[in-house]
């Protein structure tokens, strides 16, 4: 063993460096799979906790990435294994897969912590699995490095750009007006997903894949390689070398992510224009980290910071073009002073080292900050008496016309209502009306599913109307654009003042103020809260211990119990 091993003990020889009953039987069991004794010679072992699923397309690749990430560790001088976590397919899992984010990362907090592992890779790419892999990480506290699975290629149908979600959701309003058929309908299904990999717009993985980058917990150009680029490959090699060396350093997460990487992951957001999801899972993963960050970090902390990057749903471009225009680093190196650039990263590097040398290759996805598609693109954080703890927008996927409006409510309870009624010819809606949807927030579905871009209603499609105000306790895709209103806390279900919205109640939003009123007397307010029958909690299983322990959208969703480092030390033998 090396004097540099000698200085950071490894928690892997617990296991394997005994010559008692335990030993024998850990090393015994894992040579039947060909591992050589030399394996265990007091080497890093590091885990790497794969998603793969045929169930989760966006990580369809992930058998290949893990083999790349196997060799780097190799490389060296490490000892890999592999181990599986629940795969949290977005485009499949019902009712929701924010339902099960917190279960994951419960899941990978306790495999990293019983298992003989030094280090981490994580492999994910599919909207909850990063944030999932990184909170269950966050409370083991090793040293940890993600690989995200990458974009899928760009889309293409009829001659025009397609991108994943954003184009699904114009294509399905085409489709409703009838200005669609069913059967071009049916062939931009495989125009639209080409390749393996996560949504081609800037959604929520790919707005997750740059977070860790910004946060510095994975090797630069991690945000936009696309998934089937063989610098993906290079990138998943180079990173299981490097977890080596992390351990031999005991570079730990809660050492990279400070709070000032979490301001510069907020920034970056407003500057690439990502997900609202992000809210949640940085905030969650804050949590996680012991690290003081609050909902309106994210207003405060991003002011005046532009939209540098021209892709869906804000923009016109896609992820392989933001990759091919010089990625993440560009929009770093572009932001400057603006970030805490000395701000550490898994790679030894500070942020603003990393990003140096980017190049910009094309200004028409990238633009210099100088000249941005919008001068202030954060997300703004909402209050007032419909709102006490926040709610969110995202002005850059907004219509400019609705960011200041009055209208009268229209009250949707629960998804089943407003499918059931939305396409009613005789719906009581005109381009003034407010949509309001309660009772899909976290306790309320439960779960908060992306459902907060309501559908506008049929008959106002058909007008030629795009954009209407909507309001929820809901989520919405990180692909998905409009004047929505989402993550209202406290919700419905937890008593929260959306209960009381009645239709044709008048409700004025004004962004610029960050305001989001019920214009309804305080007295009158009460009376229907009071009045209010909330839903019943799921009567056993994981859906009841979420809906019990699972906090509210303003401090990220976790459950109550989970928030905090536990550490990875674990006593006790298993003979």
């Amino acid at each position: 063993m090396s004097s540099e091993q000698d200085r950071a003990p490894l928690r892997s020889r617990e296991w394997f460096g005994g010559s008692d009953i335990n030993g024998f039987i850990h090393r015994s069991w894992m040579k039947n799979q060909g591992v050589p004794d030399r394996m265990f010679d007091g080497r890093p072992v590091i885990g790497i906790c794969n998603t793969f699923s045929d169930l989760t397309p966006c990580n369809g690749h992930f058998r290949e990435l893990a083999e790349h990430v196997k060799r780097g560790v190799l490389e060296a001088g490490g000892f890999p294994v592999e181990f599986p976590a629940m795969s949290l397919g977005e485009t499949i899992v019902r009712p929701t897969t924010m339902l099960y984010r917190n279960l994951v990362s419960m899941e990978v907090e306790e495999s990293i912590r019983a298992n003989p592992v030094d280090g981490v890779v994580l492999l994910c790419g599919c909207d909850k699995t990063t944030p999932s892999l990184l909170m269950g990480a966050a409370s083991c506290d090793l040293p940890t490095i993600v690989v995200s699975g990458g974009p899928m290629l760009s889309g293409r149908w009829k001659g025009r750009a397609v991108g994943s979600g954003t184009s699904l959701f114009e294509m399905v309003d085409e489709l409703r007006a009838g200005r669609l058929t069913e059967c071009e309908f049916r062939t931009a299904e495989g125009a639209m997903a080409r390749s393996a990999g996560s949504c081609n717009t800037m959604g929520t993985a790919s707005t997750m894949a740059s977070m860790v980058e910004a946060l510095g917990l994975a090797l630069p150009g991690n945000a936009a390689i696309p998934a089937v680029d063989a610098r993906r490959r290079l990138l998943a090699r180079d990173s299981g070398a490097r977890a080596v060396a992390m351990v031999r350093e005991d570079l730990r997460m809660s050492r990279i992510v400070t709070r000032a990487s979490f301001e510069n992951a907020i920034k970056v957001n407003a500057a690439i224009g990502g997900s609202t999801n992000a809210v949640l899972h940085l905030l969650a993963l804050a949590g996680r980290l012991e690290v003081e960050l609050e909902l309106d970090d994210f207003d405060r902390v991003a002011e005046g910071v532009p939209l540098l990057v021209d892709l869906m749903p804000a923009g016109r471009f896609l992820m392989e073009d933001f990759h091919a225009a010089g990625g993440l680093g560009v929009v770093l190196k572009e932001l400057g002073d603006l970030l805490h650039t000395d701000a550490p990263t898994v790679d030894g590097r500070t942020l603003g080292e990393n990003a140096a040398d980017a190049t910009a290759w094309d200004r028409e996805v990238i633009r210099p900050i100088g000249e941005p598609l919008l001068p202030d693109a954060r997300i703004t954080v909402l209050r007032g008496n419909l709102a006490p703890s926040g709610a969110v927008v995202k002005p850059a996927a907004a219509s400019p016309h609705l960011l200041r409006h009055t209208g009268p409510a229209l009250v949707f309870d629960g998804m089943d209502d407003l499918r059931a009624r939305i396409d009613d010819p005789d719906l009581p809606a005109d381009e003034n009306t407010v949509l309001v949807l309660r009772h899909a927030g976290p306790r309320g579905y439960p779960g908060m599913p992306e459902v907060g871009n309501l559908p506008l209603p049929k008959k106002l499609l058909e007008a030629g109307v795009t954009d209407m105000v909507r309001i929820s306790d809901a989520r919405m895709s990180g692909t998905a654009f409009g004047t929505v209103v989402l993550h209202v806390a406290p919700e419905s279900a937890a008593g929260g003042p959306l209960g009381a919205v009645r239709d044709g109640d008048m409700v004025e939003l004004d962004v610029a103020a960050g305001t989001l009123n019920l214009l309804v007397d305080a007295d009158d307010i009460r009376r229907r809260l009071a009045a209010s029958v909330l839903p019943p909690p799921p009567p056993t299983g994981y859906a009841r211990l979420y809906v019990e322990h699972v906090l509210q959208a303003d401090r990220g969703a976790d459950f109550d119990f989970l928030v905090g480092r536990r550490g990875a030390e674990v006593h006790g033998d298993n003979h």
